[in-house]
């Protein structure tokens, strides 16, 4: 077998929560793992990023009360059997991975008697565990001591994935192309550092590359959101579900930078207030909840304010947080006041900008998409938790608990000999380079992505019109055709594959929007 190529029992592409996850729970089994991370470190993603904290249960808590706080936050359009599975399971995974097994040091009371937890924004109590305002960070940091020193867990960085392999579109014997079931059976992964497309042969393989911020102007993402794993799925013929509901966080840094600084919902669950230009606050306005409505609701009653005030930005106040906020809020007080600005004295300036996708692959709760032998799970996957909007602090939960589920069962199949086809796999082609042109500009590439996150923005964001929405996928239909062309004619990279799926994503989320009639959740509809 060539360098290039190799077989594995179990492929996991992204190493985030959900991902690094669900390849310990299956390495931890006995099975062969290759975890694929496109960045140079395990915490290069959206995972590390996350500062508000993670949902377990509270006291005087309940599954019910949770399973009814994301419902109402998801407009009742979420998956009642994956909301009940989220809220009676979820804190059993929090406790099994990340404080038994990996001793997150999660806040403590100042007693030290049991965890300190916080609320946010659409939750009816106190139920979310936090480390200071990086937990994401904490998580991660854990899992990636725990996967690297799993033997049986092979981690490949700087690694890209190009495209999902299954029998219809890549086996080269006619009588697999015959077979009514479609399944997937690896990918073709792109090498950064030397340049090779390698052929990863799995018996099942796991998509957990994340969201898809990035392809918004404005967003709080890593750079790797591009909607890679949507685009693989969608083209191997997978299920998509709910692709227009993309949730904008109320609050991040009005500041110039690639990506915008979130400013953790956390601040207003203890106690911070949202001001216009004139300190006058305004939620009260919109929702009776005020500060603490889910994010679909306050991200557009900002807009709104930003628009009826011709204001670039509104204000959080935090000087009403009974906390010291140098030790509550670490990473955010010392970013603030890198750029000379003092939240202990001075209203932070915010906008909203593109945050968490609630829809994505298709998954059930195992994690199993509609593709045979292909799971999606975290940010990237479709389970109906969220519905039309996300509870905050749920898409970790979300993460660990599908990570472990998915984990689960495939660990069970392979113990059970439920093996991929070696004489279908036997048959499937390494790579085929057909691009011969020398023809990649980078200043090409960055005008294509302009293009597309300005559309995205402006056309598909935070408010949108059935006008917009036609001339969003209008002008997406051509880019995709000429990206398409030059992706075909030239050798392949990173940043034209990054480019091609992003494009594809972009368009998978237009015209999903452009199909639902209905103004709901972070799908805000308005008149032309």
């Amino acid at each position: 077998m060539s360098e290039t190529r190799t077989t594995t029992q179990a492929l996991v592409i992204g190493s985030g929560i959900a991902g690094a996850s669900c390849a310990l729970t299956i390495a931890e089994q006995g099975y062969d793992v290759i975890l694929l991370n496109a960045g140079e470190e395990l915490n290069d993603g959206n995972t590390a990023f996350a500062q508000g904290g993670i949902v377990t249960q509270g006291q005087n808590d309940s599954p019910e009360a949770l399973s009814k706080d994301i419902r109402n936050a998801g407009w009742n359009y979420n998956h009642s059997p994956a909301v009940n599975h989220l809220a009676r399971k979820g804190p059993d995974a929090v406790n099994h991975i990340l404080i038994n097994r990996l001793g997150i040091p999660f806040a403590r009371k100042k007693d030290n008697s049991s965890f300190d937890m916080t609320r946010e924004g659409g939750h009816t109590t106190a139920r979310v565990l936090y480390c200071g305002d990086f937990t994401g960070r904490e998580i991660m940091n854990g899992l990636k001591t725990a996967v690297l020193s799993t033997p049986n867990i092979n981690v490949r960085s700087g690694r890209t994935a190009v495209d999902l392999i299954t029998n219809h579109h890549h086996t080269t014997k006619i009588s697999f192309r015959y077979s009514r079931k479609n399944q997937c059976l690896g990918a073709y992964v792109y090498n950064n550092d030397t340049g090779d497309v390698e052929t990863i042969l799995a018996d099942y393989t796991v998509l957990a590359t994340g969201g898809l911020g990035r392809i918004f102007l404005h967003s709080t993402n890593a750079e790797c959101a591009v909607g890679s794993g949507i685009t693989m799925a969608h083209r191997a013929g997978a299920r998509l579900m709910n692709t227009e509901f993309m949730q904008f966080h109320p609050t991040a840094l009005y500041h110039r930078s690639k990506r915008r600084f979130l400013i953790t919902e956390a601040m207003r669950g203890e106690g911070a207030l949202l001001i216009d230009g004139n300190g006058k606050r305004f939620m009260e306005q919109y929702d009776p909840r005020m500060e603490l409505a889910p994010r679909d609701i306050v991200s557009q009653a900002i807009v709104d304010t930003m628009q009826r005030n011709e204001d670039e930005c509104v204000f959080l106040d935090c000087r009403t947080v009974n906390h010291d906020l140098h030790e509550r809020f670490p990473t955010i007080h010392k970013h603030c006041m890198d750029l000379d600005i003092d939240i202990t004295k001075t209203p932070i300036p915010v906008v909203p900008a593109a945050h968490y996708h609630c829809g994505g692959i298709y998954s059930d709760l195992n994690g199993r998409s509609s593709l045979d032998r292909l799971f999606a799970i975290g940010e990237c996957s479709c389970t109906g938790v969220h519905g039309a909007n996300r509870l905050a602090s749920t898409s970790l939960l979300e993460g660990v608990l599908w990570g472990r589920s998915s984990g689960d069962y495939i660990a069970r199949k392979l113990s059970q000999n439920a093996k991929a086809n070696k004489r279908l796999q036997n048959s499937i082609p390494d790579w085929l380079h057909s691009g011969q042109v020398l023809n990649e500009d980078p200043a090409l590439i960055a005008q294509d992505w302009m293009s597309i996150r300005s559309t995205m923005w402006n056309y598909a964001g935070i408010n949108r019109t059935p006008q917009r929405l036609a001339r969003a996928g209008e002008d997406l239909r051509v880019l995709i055709r000429d990206i398409t062309q030059f992706y075909k004619r030239t050798p392949i990279s990173k940043p034209i594959i990054d480019l091609f799926h992003g494009c594809y994503a972009s368009y998978i989320v237009t015209m999903a929007a452009l199909a639902n009639k209905t103004s709901i959740g972070c799908h805000a509809l308005q008149d032309d």
